[in-house]
């Protein structure tokens, strides 16, 4: 019988706090919660110049094996769907890192497209995926300024300046340019999940493409998702009982209020402070309703 022998390094390992230790496998975890595009002060919605640090110090912690990216959005402004997208996988193939997307509620319609970044998308079973499409809508007052016998005056330089005046009559040619503006940006869509999903993608394009959304069964039928789980199991699975999953933040915070040099106090009278932040709360809250949350 040989004895055992055991190095003092091993000895001494159980000692060094876990984040000091490399023989733990490191997946920082990075939250994208929200809508996403414009916001004001009260109620920041989700934009490149907001999780653009968190990503970056995300994608820079030492000896990660991978970044973890939940998100949870109804979607929001294509642009910044795509600014964050593209930042995420410039990110990935800068780090040699591959990326975990784990979808909450939802991941739907921008939720979706930040979803297509990683090279893994799994959804908890009661997840609302999809939503591939575009979407615009206003109300109109015409009739009502009639009857308050309020005029509308617009001056303009360019025939074409003012478009879908909700004051105004609704004008046909105006409605064909927003769905010629739609249909492209819809068609770019298209092309980036197909380009991201390949030949996972299982189903006719008028299904896929349609603006449908589905729960994570049906989603991984589809091929829109690889699997069904969560952050905390998958990973464990993965990488062992004792991976490490550092949640990243990119705001300096106290007592969960931003530090002072942000220029907050300009911004918001800039926006219109609380009269916009309502506004922005039901926009918001109008986007989340779609998806029955």
């Amino acid at each position: 019988m040989t004895a055992r022998s055991t190095s003092p390094f091993a000895f001494f390992r159980n000692f060094i706090p876990q984040r000091f230790r490399r023989d733990i496998t490191v997946v920082p975890v990075v939250r994208l919660n929200g809508v996403i595009g414009a916001a004001v002060p009260l109620r920041p919605g989700l934009t490149l110049q907001g999780v653009a640090r968190t990503l970056e110090r995300a994608f820079s912690v030492r000896g990660a094996r991978a970044v973890a990216l939940i998100v949870n959005s109804p979607g929001g402004s294509p642009a910044q769907s795509h600014l964050i997208y593209r930042r995420i996988r410039e990110l990935a193939d800068e780090k040699k890192l591959s990326v975990l997307i784990f979808i909450e509620d939802v991941g739907a319609s921008g939720g979706y497209m930040l979803a297509c970044a990683g090279d893994e998308i799994i959804a908890d079973t009661f997840s609302i995926v999809g939503s591939i499409g575009v979407v615009g809508g206003s109300f109109g007052f015409p009739e009502l300024m009639k009857k308050l016998g309020v005029e509308r005056r617009v001056y303009t330089a360019g025939e074409r300046k003012v478009t879908l005046d909700p004051f105004l009559p609704e004008k046909p040619d105006d409605v064909k340019r927003i769905k010629a503006i739609q249909k492209d940006i819809h068609e770019h869509f298209i092309a980036l999940v197909k380009e991201r999903r390949g030949g996972k993608l299982n189903g006719a394009d008028k299904t896929l493409f349609s603006g449908e959304f589905w729960t994570a069964s049906s989603a991984r039928d589809l091929g829109l998702i690889d699997q069904i789980g969560d952050l905390r199991s998958v990973l464990r699975a993965r990488y062992g009982e004792k991976v490490r999953t550092p949640v990243i933040s990119g705001e300096r915070r106290l007592f969960g209020l931003r530090l002072p040099g942000s220029s907050m106090i300009e911004r918001f009278a800039q926006e219109g402070g609380l009269t916009a932040d309502a506004i922005s709360a039901v926009e918001a809250r109008a986007i989340w309703a779609r998806f029955g949350l």
